[in-house]
C-alpha cells in the first residue's frame, strides 16, 4: 500500500549536503517525492512509496549526512499522489 509523508527537518541541515543525500537514499529505496530547503532553515520533504521503506527513510533523517546535525523531525501523514521521480524543488 501507497504511504506519502511530510517531513520538516531542523536543525543544522542546510549547506551540508541534506537534500542531495536524501534524494540519493530516496532513490535507492525506490521512493518518489521531492526536497527543498525553507526560508526559516528546514528542510522539507515528501516521501512516497511503499508504507515500511518511507517509515525507514523517516529514520534515516532523524540521523542525516556526516555534516549535519539534526535537531527535530516532524512527520505529517498526507494522501498519497501517485508521485515519480525524486526532485529538488526551489518554490
Amino acid at each position: 500500500m501507497k504511504k506519502r509523508v511530510r517531513v520538516l527537518i531542523s536543525g543544522q541541515v542546510q549547506g551540508v549536503g541534506f537534500r542531495y543525500w536524501v534524494r540519493g537514499r530516496a532513490l535507492e529505496l525506490g521512493l518518489a517525492g521531492w526536497v527543498r530547503n525553507l526560508v526559516d532553515g528546514k528542510v522539507e520533504v515528501v516521501f512516497e512509496g511503499e508504507g515500511d521503506k518511507v517509515k525507514g527513510m523517516v529514520g534515516k533523517c532523524k540521523e542525516g549526512p556526516a555534516l549535519s546535525r539534526v535537531d527535530k523531525v516532524e512527520e505529517i501523514d498526507e494522501k498519497a499522489e501517485e508521485l515519480e521521480g525524486f526532485e529538488f524543488r526551489r518554490d
